[in-house]
């Protein structure tokens, strides 16, 4: 029996993220494909280490469902993060952040890999260029799922990125059949641009399948749909799922529902300070408007106020008081008037 207050349940890789100011030459240097998120093996992130040591860095827990299901926790929304992290320090410090943030742990622990880490590159242009070391999260499989937890959420929500290792592709298989049994909502993030040029054949399959809810930016919607405009590539995705977002940088988004496409303008600055997770906020405000009642169209405004705010700070979460005073503005209904 499903809750008055929503509930919503994220399966995806916890990270801890290492975020470092960086200039364009280093980016050509290290040979790195510019804006994109790119996996590493050890020996790469421990290149990228003795960068860090050289250059401003700052630390916080991340990964792209994670910051989604983490915003959603800090609006006052119920939330449930599933994954699985290593049995060392970092993993400690992950599980002990989601107890401080109020968002329920469900993730497994292994002893057979470290926690996974991203190393995220900003250059002077604000882009950010991810190179993730997945550690733990390549082993998040079937036997991680807890049925019952997924059964109870209002919202499954779920990335792209899980789709990179066959255990992975087996747990969110049968998380999608779960929800699809107890009718639950499935939201589905595809991510990043190599994630869908990797899987695009498949990511179209489960969106008509399983989604109900899919979000993609405009490289990923191109790639998907071999179409430069992505008010057609909206279009194009509307047809599979009852709620398709094509979100397209400065010029704002475009959100296709039951065959109706609405346009949503930027809220937040021209000019970013870092756009790290901001598609992740993105995706936690139109969730949180769904699990308010809100329109879609009221949802898609309160992304794009969530989006533009946390381009106008370094990192991928909103501080507590951020958060406090964001909540505030959601509660009181004055949103509305910027």
């Amino acid at each position: 029996m499903k809750q008055i207050e929503k509930k919503v349940l994220g399966i995806g890789n916890p990270l801890i993220d290492i975020i470092v100011s960086v200039e364009e030459s280093d980016i050509l240097s290290l040979g790195i494909h510019k804006g994109t998120m790119a996996l590493i093996q050890k020996e790469r992130m421990a290149e990228l280490l003795l960068l860090c040591k050289t250059r401003q860095t700052s630390y916080s827990c991340g990964g792209s469902c994670p910051n989604t299901i983490i915003a959603l926790a800090s609006l006052g929304i119920e939330t449930t993060l599933a994954g699985k992290v290593g049995a060392d320090e970092n993993g400690k410090i992950y599980a002990q952040t989601l107890m401080a943030l109020n968002v329920h742990d469900e993730l497994a622990i292994t002893d057979k890999e470290p926690t996974g880490s991203t190393v995220i590159l900003i250059t002077p242009d604000s882009e950010r260029s991810m190179n993730t070391f997945l550690g733990a999260n390549r082993l998040y499989e079937e036997a991680d799922i807890n049925k019952e937890s997924l059964a109870e959420a209002d919202y499954f929500h779920f990335t792209g990125y899980m789709w990179d290792t066959l255990s992975q592709q087996q747990a969110i298989t049968k998380a999608l059949a779960i929800a699809k049994e107890n009718h639950t909502i499935v939201s589905f993030d595809v991510a990043d641009p190599f994630a869908v040029g990797r899987y695009r054949d498949t990511f179209l399959r489960i969106i008509q399948e399983n989604c109900d809810i899919v979000f993609a930016n405009r490289e990923e919607a191109r790639i998907l749909f071999d179409n430069y405009d992505p008010y057609e590539c909206c279009r194009s995705m509307g047809k599979l799922c009852r709620t398709a977002i094509v979100k397209n940088g400065k010029k704002g988004s475009f959100i296709s529902h039951e065959g109706k496409i609405f346009t949503v303008p930027v809220k937040g600055p021209v000019i970013p300070v870092d756009t790290t997770g901001a598609g992740d906020v993105y995706a936690a405000g139109f969730l949180y408007g769904q699990c308010k009642g809100y329109s879609i169209a009221e949802s898609g405004t309160i992304a794009s106020i969530l989006a533009g705010q946390i381009i106008t700070q370094r990192g991928a979460q909103f501080s507590k008081e951020q958060a406090a005073g964001l909540r505030a503005l959601l509660e009181t209904g004055t949103w509305r008037s910027l």
